[in-house]
C-alpha cells in the first residue's frame, strides 16, 4: 500500500489517502519519496482548472527520492536500488514513436504519461514511473532542493538548448518568480547578457543578485520602446497577458519570443509584418527530454545552481498550498516526506 495526501474533490483540502498501486510493471521504477516540490500546476490540477483532473487527486511532480524497486526489464546499469533520483511532469513515454526515437520523449506522439494526470503523484511515500524518466542526481546536487529542477528548472533550461542560445546572446526574462529566478541563474552561468523584466521595482536587487545584468520595470512609460531591436531571445515565464507587440519590437532580427507560461487565449502579437520584416518568431515549449534533464542537472552541479526554496513537512501540505495561493513563496515550496 502507498500512503499519500489527496484532494477528494475540487476546492477541498488534501487529506490522508491510501491506495494499492498493484504489481510493479516490468519497465517500472518505484521511488521512495524523500522530497516533493509544489508547483502552480499542482494547484491548477487540484482545482480542476484545466478540466482533466481525476479525484481523489494525489499531486506532486517535483520528486526526489530513493529507488526502492525495479521492474525486470529495467536495463542493467541504468538504475540500482538505493540510487537517488528525480521525477518531473512526465513519468513515461512510448519509446517508439518518431519523437521518442529522435530523443524528444517530452513530445511523445502517443500521449506521454503525465505524473499527476490520471495517476497518483509524489505527495506520497512512494511514486512510480517508467525507467526512462527516473533521472539520477549527480554528485553536488542537494536532493532537498532539487525537486523544482524537474519542473521549473527544465522548463526554462530546455528553451536555452532548443533555441541554440550562445554565450554572446542577449536574453530577456519576463517574470522573476519560481521559473524566472532559475532562468536568470542559468543564463548568467551560460554566459549571456541577461535582462530581467518585472512590474515591480522592488524585485531589482534580488534579480541582479540572481544573475541579471540589467533590470527593466515594464510599468515605466516607454521602458520597452527604448529596447527596440536588442534581444536574441525573450523568455516569458508568466501566466499574464502582456503587450506582445512591444516585446516583439524589442527583439533583434531573427530574435525569438518564447513562452513557457500558460497565458490562455490572448497570447500572440497582433501585427505580423514586423515579424516578417525582421525574420522574428514566436514559440513555446513544454518541459524537456530525459537527456536534456540530465544535462541540466550536470550544468547545475558544475555551476553550483539550486532553486531558492522553502521547506515544509508533507503533513503541512494544506498550509503549503495556502502559502502558494497567497503568492508568498520565495521562490519554490518543497515538502519533506
Amino acid at each position: 500500500m502507498i500512503n499519500a495526501y489527496a484532494a477528494p474533490e475540487a476546492g477541498k483540502p488534501f487529506e490522508p489517502f491510501e491506495f494499492d498501486p498493484g504489481e510493479l510493471g516490468p519497465d517500472g521504477v518505484e521511488i521512495q519519496v524523500d522530497y516533493c516540490g509544489i508547483c502552480h500546476s499542482d494547484m491548477s490540477m487540484a482545482d480542476n482548472e484545466w478540466g482533466i483532473t481525476a479525484y481523489p487527486f494525489v499531486g506532486g511532480h517535483e520528486v526526489t527520492g530513493t529507488v526502492a524497486a525495479l521492474g525486470e526489464h529495467v536495463p542493467a546499469g541504468k538504475l540500482r536500488v538505493g540510487d537517488i533520483v528525480g521525477l518531473g511532469w512526465f513519468s513515461e513515454s512510448c519509446m517508439h514513436c518518431r519523437s521518442c526515437l529522435h530523443g524528444d520523449h517530452n513530445l511523445c506522439l502517443n500521449d506521454p504519461g503525465q505524473t499527476i494526470v490520471h495517476r497518483h503523484g509524489g505527495f506520497a511515500d512512494k511514486v512510480r514511473c517508467h525507467w526512462g524518466w527516473a533521472t539520477k542526481l549527480p554528485d553536488g546536487i542537494d536532493a532537498s532542493k532539487a525537486g523544482p529542477l524537474f519542473c521549473g528548472g527544465i522548463t526554462v533550461f530546455n528553451p536555452i538548448v532548443q533555441n541554440h542560445i550562445s554565450p554572446m546572446s542577449r536574453v530577456g526574462v519576463i517574470g522573476i518568480g519560481g521559473l524566472g529566478h532559475l532562468a536568470l541563474m542559468f543564463l548568467r552561468a551560460w554566459g549571456c547578457e541577461v535582462t530581467a523584466f518585472s512590474t515591480s521595482s522592488s524585485k531589482e536587487p534580488e534579480a541582479r543578485e540572481l544573475g541579471a545584468h540589467e533590470f527593466v520595470n515594464t510599468k515605466e512609460a516607454g521602458a520597452l520602446e527604448k529596447l527596440a531591436g536588442k534581444f536574441d531571445l525573450i523568455l516569458n515565464t508568466t501566466n499574464a497577458s502582456l503587450d506582445w507587440d512591444a516585446y516583439m519590437n524589442a527583439l533583434a532580427p531573427k530574435g525569438r519570443l518564447h513562452s513557457v507560461g500558460v497565458v490562455g487565449n490572448t497570447f500572440g502579437p497582433s501585427h505580423i509584418f514586423p515579424m516578417i520584416a525582421g525574420q522574428k518568431s514566436f514559440s513555446a515549449s513544454p518541459l524537456g527530454s530525459p537527456a536534456t534533464t540530465a544535462d541540466m542537472l550536470e550544468f547545475c552541479a558544475r555551476h553550483d545552481i539550486a532553486p531558492v526554496t522553502e521547506e515544509l513537512a508533507l503533513t503541512d501540505i494544506n498550509d503549503a498550498f495556502e502559502k502558494l495561493r497567497s503568492g508568498s513563496p520565495r521562490y519554490r515550496l518543497v515538502l519533506k516526506a
